[in-house]
């Protein structure tokens, strides 16, 4: 029989192939549209809650891809004080699969890929539920994520202030530093979820909560505005969905699926069903559903993560690296 391998592309294999936003973006777009045209197939993702005194948890997201005709699965784990050991918080594998003998291609260093994808994704909607025109950018959280959000967003909108903040003086003074590097044009840290969300065009709340506590206040939502919360947990009011014109997720099995999410509460009480909801983003994205439609629209995209999404990257991961010969060929069979 002939020997089969797979390849082990680590964090810092990853770090070397060097992925550009562009390039993460177009992946992602990709991956989503196949969603919205029945080329997927996607399961809700399910919880691992080892006991380990509330230390964290972990997501098992799983899905197969059309396009690329791929299949994998996705552990990333969510744990909030690894800060404190120098580990980040949001550690994660993904493992890849031909779906025609089950064989492993490869494993691949999630970590970066999480956050970047969790950002394109982040964008992708914004480019079809914010105004065109939109200016101003408020963005709550300093998790790994919120770099990909804010670097990716500014690609798009080319904002004329970015406000940030989060819970930690110093963990929003070293992020607004390190973007205005990145971007070329001043950051504010700013002390309050409020002196970061209100006026803002787009609003982004992507914290780290530990239980509900409100951040984003509905009475903040002027007309117009694009409201992106993803939070583990709700750092909203019960209110938020009643003023929204349009509500977009990036899919509904896993809107309604497991203990976690911004509007989990909003779901489980029935102020978001599958009816009040205006559409899946891949329906937008692959031009069967309209966006935004005017610029008075107030807008919600509220994203869980997507298994096609983390594939997508993956995949796209996997082709470089075996282009450039970076990673770790092992046999396996």
């Amino acid at each position: 029989m002939a020997g089969v391998t797979l390849r082990l592309v680590s964090a810092r294999d990853v770090e070397r192939l060097g992925l550009s936003r562009p390039a993460v973006l177009a992946a992602v777009e990709a991956a989503v549209r196949a969603q919205g045209d029945g080329d997927v197939v996607l399961e809700p993702r399910v919880h691992l809650r080892p006991p380990n005194d509330g230390a964290g948890h972990f997501n098992v997201l799983r899905g197969h891809l059309g396009p690329q005709r791929v299949t994998g699965v996705k552990v990333v784990g969510d744990f909030v004080g690894n800060h404190r050991l120098g580990l980040p918080s949001e550690p994660a594998l993904v493992t890849l699969y031909d779906p025609d003998t089950g064989v492993p291609l490869a494993v691949v260093d999630a970590t970066a890929l999480t956050s970047a994808r969790t950002g394109a994704v982040t964008a992708l909607g914004a480019r079809h539920l914010a105004r065109r025109d939109a200016r101003v950018l408020g963005h709550v959280g300093t998790r790994g994520t919120a770099w990909w959000n804010v670097t990716m967003l500014d690609d798009l909108f080319d904002f004329d202030e970015i406000r940030v903040t989060s819970r930690r003086e110093e963990s929003r003074t070293r992020f607004a530093a390190a973007l205005s590097e990145e971007l070329g044009k001043p950051v504010r840290a700013v002390a309050t979820a409020r002196d970061a969300l209100v006026g803002a065009d787009i609003m982004v709340e992507a914290s780290r909560l530990t239980e509900p506590a409100v951040l984003l206040r509905t009475d903040w939502v002027a007309p117009g505005t694009c409201v992106v919360p993803y939070g583990t947990i709700s750092a909203v009011e019960r209110s938020l969905t009643g003023v929204m014109d349009k509500i977009v997720v990036d899919d509904w099995g896993q809107a309604h699926a497991g203990p976690f999410g911004a509007l989990r509460a909003h779901v489980d009480e029935g102020l978001l069903t599958r009816e009040t909801l205006h559409a899946e983003l891949g329906d937008i994205v692959a031009g069967h559903r309209p966006g935004r439609q005017s610029d008075s629209e107030r807008t919600l995209f509220w994203h869980r993560g997507l298994a096609t999404t983390d594939l997508a990257v993956a995949h796209l991961i996997l082709g470089r690296a075996e282009e450039q010969g970076v990673g770790t060929v092992v046999r396996w069979w």
